[in-house]
């Protein structure tokens, strides 16, 4: 039978449930693991609108960013307008051990922050490039596209600390000294189409799917009221990988699933914390911003051309007899 425990005022249930199909791990070892990296991992939380992945029994997973009604009144809330969802959307703010352990309680699996803290919504704190291999490809392309942002960065003149997604990708974060969400979005979009100008055979930027032609994917999108998987956040997927740093050296010498709620603490113990890696703060060159301003958002270029492909379907409509009048 699972014990309860209570760690920091908290009342934590159901310990010994696994924590969903395919993890090899149970709630417990959530729990051990977020209080075991919580030192590393609450300053890269704090004060930034946290959504989460739940994992609940018996249902699918989702993400959480309107924290619910029993919520402890301990647990610092934002309130902001989300867009998207034309509403009010109280994002959590985990500052403490009491508040992650909390969310552990709550099955919550991932840690999904915004780029910025409160205090200064409009300045992201970190220019972030997500790289995505395609479907069915392995870590190793994914790699091979880091690289080419490593060399990208070098010749902008900056530098950036590299960590696996947890997943099957790549986030290179590269810490700015002060830029507004704009100026940030405009430099990632100049960084993603410098790396894919190195080698366009390996790396796109195109942001519709089936436009990918098999390549790696340099996501630009990551500004604004985007969140990021945070630094050793967990992952829902087999083994539950961890978000890991690396040097760029490593890369090509480790893989997502060495990185696990079971291996990562040890990992961390032995000195690989994400702070040690991270570069000072750097002002972006005006230069990279500016060519930025010129190349199409993403997702607004998405967007348009779905309505373009879409029109075109509608006027050259079924494919009738030859002959037919309509």
């Amino acid at each position: 039978m699972s014990k309860d425990e209570v760690r920091d005022s908290v009342q934590l249930t159901n310990l010994d449930q696994p924590l969903f199909d395919g993890a090899g791990a149970t709630k417990r070892d959530l729990v051990d693991y977020l209080d075991a990296v919580c030192d590393q991992m609450i300053p890269e939380l704090r004060d930034r609108p946290l959504s989460v992945v739940r994992v609940l029994r018996g249902q699918a997973a989702f993400m959480q960013k309107n924290v619910p009604k029993y919520t402890p009144e301990w647990v610092p809330t934002l309130q902001m307008w989300a867009e998207s969802s034309k509403r009010a959307v109280s994002y959590a703010l985990c500052n403490d051990r009491r508040t992650l352990l909390w969310f552990a309680n709550q099955r919550a699996v991932e840690y999904h922050p915004m780029l910025f803290r409160i205090d200064q919504p409009d300045h992201p704190t970190h220019l972030v490039l997500d790289i995505d291999p395609p479907e069915g490809a392995g870590f190793r392309l994914a790699v091979q596209a880091a690289q080419l942002v490593h060399q990208a960065l070098a010749d902008a003149g900056l530098a950036g600390a590299v960590k696996t997604s947890g997943a099957k990708g790549v986030h290179v974060f590269v810490p700015i000294a002060s830029a507004t969400t704009e100026e940030v979005a405009a430099a990632t979009r100049a960084l993603a189409v410098r790396a894919e100008r190195i080698d366009p055979a390996l790396a796109t930027t195109a942001f519709v799917r089936e436009d990918r032609d098999g390549k790696v994917f340099l996501d630009s999108t990551r500004a604004g009221g985007a969140t990021v998987v945070a630094i050793y956040s967990p992952r829902q997927r087999p083994g539950v990988p961890v978000s890991f740093p690396l040097a760029w050296d490593e890369l090509d010498s480790v893989a997502p699933g060495d990185f696990t709620v079971h291996t990562a603490p040890d990992l961390i113990a032995r000195g690989t914390p994400w702070a040690d890696r991270m570069p000072e703060s750097q002002p972006l060159p005006a230069d990279l911003v500016e060519e930025g301003r010129l190349v199409p958002i993403a997702r607004v270029q998405a967007m348009h051309e779905g309505k373009r492909r879409a029109r075109a379907r509608r006027e050259a409509g079924p494919a009738g007899p030859a002959g037919s009048g309509s």
